[in-house]
């Protein structure tokens, strides 16, 4: 979901419709914005991090103790204060007055309410303003300027929530000159790698077909790409999977107890090359010292950096950042490299240089794509289409049902199946594309590899689609992956389904549909860790907070409780407690009904755990023998481990408390799901139920 306030104060928010394959603005009242960012927000996971608010609480314990033995007054402030959690963690520390600023209207709420149900009215005030916007002076927000700056204002990038700028107006016009600061510093770290995982995300690869290998136009070759970080949960990337060319390097440190500056700068780290290969993808994550001796230190580094991996602590709330080189470049063993990090105001880049290299030019702006596929394809699409296994079941499915008088209609968002299929020998071949920019992008692949005229593309939507831009011709072979930009959760791509619909009086009577069918499967899981990002908190670290657990469970309440959410379960562990259990077909040999599809029963538990949710996705049959999964892509292992497709989202439905399994039968998972064809929706129901 993503919403847009407009002038006028109403809110618009963007619903994926199944049934037209876009986004539709749906007008909703303000509240519903509030409800949807706070039920979709981090708090609880932030909450959740004990290992973040240990190391809080001892840095402000520490900064709150030095200046009290200068014979100070202890004037805190505590900027994003989310709950107030560090707003009291600081007088309980010894604080004489607290003020605790927050711009989110619904969580500055929560906060004055957790702030006077721990007895803190009277020693904290919360102010919901942005913090630029606070007032010193007899009649202002503050009565005085802070002498203790507390701020958690980081996200995986460390600076992308703004961070520079607050800090930089707050020691100009809100702290004291000599103030201490919790975070007292924050270092970034970054390691330059060979991964061609990691680098079939960002760029695409050549691909074998049928015996023509099909090359990646020039233009996205030499192309930056996407100027957005790429953050994962970079624990979950095997350590096997990429190669180290150089150190972990320190690349900048930033000091919060001095007047920070947020001008573009760049920074260098020279090292010597580890091994010779080919530089590809940088690795970065950060610390935070909590006090100037760094003795009390809250780092990002990924758990294959710890010495025991057990006692990473984990966190969804701030990842580590993968970051792609422009281009990569060859590399040899013991040769003198520069890795450059430059950073504006909210956003980092990487570049490497030679040592032999003079004049060396640092980019005064943040590299951007110039090639529009970086703008089409994200990065799970990137590794989608540079997925050989992928590639050969689409090929293989393909060959088995095209003969040469074949006139085939794709219809998918910027797909390279309709170039496959004339690469198999297809008579003709068009291609559905609504966005010009996609046309253009698979245009540019058409001319790379001069197959210019084999491809027909349509820039027209499937319902416009007629027989004169058939030239004629019937439709033999209506074939999608399917795929949909818009897509956000498995079922959306459930589009196909209407196009399909749309063109049926175009279609040959003996036409062939590839995918024949979808079939929407699910599984109970336990999750690692993931359920923390809705799991109520109750107290944290000695202070009660449940008005805020309170907050988002009204706000789930307001509609996202009966709702699927969309995460890529690769990155999140979890165990199965059931087995599979396909619960919908989609038959795509047939149009749409005109009626809702119900499926309703019970799957038994067989794995004993604490049952937080349930997984779905989808599996095309593409043809009678050939299936792809957009979710497991093996079978459960044992002890439940799974393995999911790194390329899709699955759906996640969180049960709104934890059920406890035994797995010998005694338990089942009932489930009731409906198709709704005229909103091309599901409706959905699970619960935990002892027969």
């Amino acid at each position: 979901l993503v919403s847009s306030p407009t002038l006028t104060m109403k809110t618009f928010c963007g619903r994926a419709n199944p049934t037209t394959g876009a986004l539709d603005w749906v007008e909703e009242s303000e509240e519903y914005d509030y409800h949807q960012e706070i039920a979709r927000s981090c708090y609880a996971d932030m909450l959740h991090d004990k290992d973040r608010n240990e190391k809080y609480y001892q840095g402000i314990r520490a900064a709150v103790s030095r200046v009290k033995a200068r014979g100070e007054r202890v004037v805190v402030l505590d900027i994003g204060t989310g709950t107030g959690l560090l707003s009291m963690m600081a007088v309980t520390a010894g604080a004489d007055y607290c003020y605790a600023i927050e711009v989110f209207k619904p969580m500055a709420q929560a906060a004055t309410c957790i702030v006077e149900r721990n007895g803190f009215s009277d020693k904290i005030k919360v102010i919901n303003k942005h913090s630029t916007e606070v007032t010193v002076g007899p009649d202002g927000d503050m009565q005085e300027r802070a002498n203790i700056l507390v701020t958690e204002l980081f996200d995986t990038e460390l600076i992308g929530e703004g961070a520079l700028p607050s800090y930089e107006h707050a020691h100009m016009h809100l702290v004291q000159v000599h103030c201490e600061a919790v975070p007292h510093r924050a270092t970034v770290y970054a390691q330059l790698v060979e991964s061609d995982m990691l680098w079939k995300w960002s760029q695409l690869q050549p691909i074998e077909v049928d015996g023509n290998k099909l090359l990646p136009p020039p233009a996205v070759v030499k192309c930056a790409g996407a100027p957005s970080v790429c953050d994962i949960q970079l624990s979950q990337v095997p350590p096997e999977s990429f190669t180290p060319l150089g150190p972990i390097c320190t690349m900048f440190r930033v000091d919060f107890s001095k007047p920070v500056s947020s001008a573009a700068q760049s920074y260098t780290a020279q090292f010597k090359a580890q091994t010779s290969g080919r530089a590809q993808v940088v690795l970065s994550w950060w610390d935070i010292d909590m006090d100037p001796d760094g003795n009390i230190v809250c780092t990002m580094a990924p758990s294959w950096n710890y010495s025991d991996p057990h006692t990473y602590p984990w966190r969804d709330h701030w990842m580590q950042s993968v970051y792609f080189l422009p281009a990569e470049e060859n590399v040899s063993e013991g040769e003198e490299l520069n890795l450059i990090v430059s950073h504006d105001d909210y956003s980092l880049w990487y570049s490497l240089t030679h040592s032999e290299q003079n004049d060396v030019k640092v980019a005064p702006f943040r590299p951007c794509c110039t090639c529009q596929a970086h703008l089409v394809w994200t990065r799970p699409r990137f590794g989608e289409l540079n997925d050989e296994q992928r590639t050969e079941s689409y090929v293989n499915a393909l060959r088995s049902i095209l003969k040469p008088d074949s006139v085939c209609l794709s219809v998918s968002d910027g797909s390279l199946l309709p170039i496959f299929a004339h690469l198999l020998g297809s008579k003709k071949v068009f291609s559905l594309e609504s966005s010009g920019m996609a046309k253009q992008v698979i245009e540019q692949v058409l001319h790379t590899n001069s197959l210019k005229h084999g491809v027909q593309l349509l820039g027209i939507r499937p319902e416009q689609l007629s027989l004169a831009d058939l030239e004629g011709n019937q439709i033999s072979v209506l074939m999608g992956e399917p795929y949909f930009s818009t897509s956000l959760l498995p079922w959306h791509s459930l589009f196909f389904w209407y196009c399909r619909t749309a063109v049926a009086q175009l279609l040959h009577p003996s036409a062939t549909i590839l995918p024949r069918a979808a079939t929407l499967y699910i599984i109970a899981v336990e999750f690692q860790d993931l359920w923390r990002i809705r799991a109520a908190c109750g107290t944290c670290e000695g202070f009660d907070v449940s008005p805020m657990d309170e907050m988002i469970q009204r706000s789930l309440d307001y509609r996202e409780s009966l709702e699927a959410e969309p995460h890529p379960l690769w990155e999140y562990p979890c165990r199965a407690l059931t087995k599979p259990r396909p619960v919908l077909t989609f038959d795509f040999t047939q149009c749409v009904p005109e009626q809702p599809v119900n499926s309703d029963g019970t799957v038994a538990f067989t794995g004993r755990g604490h049952c937080h949710g349930v997984a779905l996705w989808m599996e095309y049959q593409l043809t009678e023998d050939i299936t792809v999964s957009m979710g497991l892509t093996k079978p459960v292992r044992e002890e439940g481990a799974c393995e999911w497709n790194p390329h899709r989202k699955q759906g996640v439905f969180f049960f709104r408390s934890v059920r406890e399994t035994s797995g010998d039968g005694r338990e089942d998972l009932s489930y009731n799901l409906t198709f709704d064809p005229h909103t091309g929706d599901i409706k959905m129901n699970f619960s935990v139920t002892e027969p």
